[in-house]
């Protein structure tokens, strides 16, 4: 990595700035590094697919971020995220190694699974008319709760709200829906 002198002493600057708590410098920080990161990752281990490389970005920002105080502002700071992001990847590649040990190639995956209510017939929720009814037919908290977390996508703190009900309530009202809607639908066929 071929940084300039004026680059890494930006960088420097910038986590020493976020150290004395500036939230600016520390987001500048983090965007300029990110990239550098994302290129050493796909240096250090090339055959990472995309999703991989940035896992282990992530997972170098994180330690970044718990180490944070550690860092010397008087040392250069290329090198010393440099160390954390070695020592991430390498984590990463035995996780890899690992994971690829045991695992096993087969020439079918099955597509079912031994619970059998695991094999749910996927022809119940087919019938979208079916589907609205059983959701007109709810008690209001669990139609409202559907409604806002499952049809608009909501999150449950966006949810809560907006209907003015606990995040808690609204976990338990969907729950009790979608069993429910299970047994309405798993009636129609």
């Amino acid at each position: 990595m071929t940084e300039t002198p004026e680059k890494s002493q930006r960088l420097t600057d910038l986590m020493r700035f976020a150290q004395d708590g500036d939230g600016k410098a520390y987001f500048d920080l983090l965007r300029a590094v990110t990239p550098m990161l994302r290129a050493a990752a796909r240096r250090q281990y090339p055959v990472y697919n995309r999703q991989d490389v940035e896992d282990v970005v992530q997972d170098i920002l994180m330690s970044l971020h718990a180490a944070r105080a550690t860092y010397d502002p008087e040392r250069p700071f290329i090198p010393w995220l440099m160390g954390i992001a070695r020592n991430r990847i390498a984590d990463a590649v035995r996780r890899h190694a690992r994971r690829a040990a045991h695992e096993q190639i087969v020439e079918q995956v099955p597509e079912t699974l031994l619970d059998p209510g695991a094999n749910m017939s996927t022809d119940v929720y087919r019938d979208p008319e079916a589907l609205r009814r059983a959701i007109d037919g709810l008690p209001n908290q669990q139609r409202r709760a559907m409604e806002l977390l499952k049809l608009r996508e909501m999150s449950l703190k966006e949810a809560a709200a907006v209907s003015g009900t606990s995040v808690g309530a609204l976990k338990i009202a969907v729950h009790r829906a979608m069993g429910t809607l299970r047994e309405v639908l798993s009636k129609g066929t």
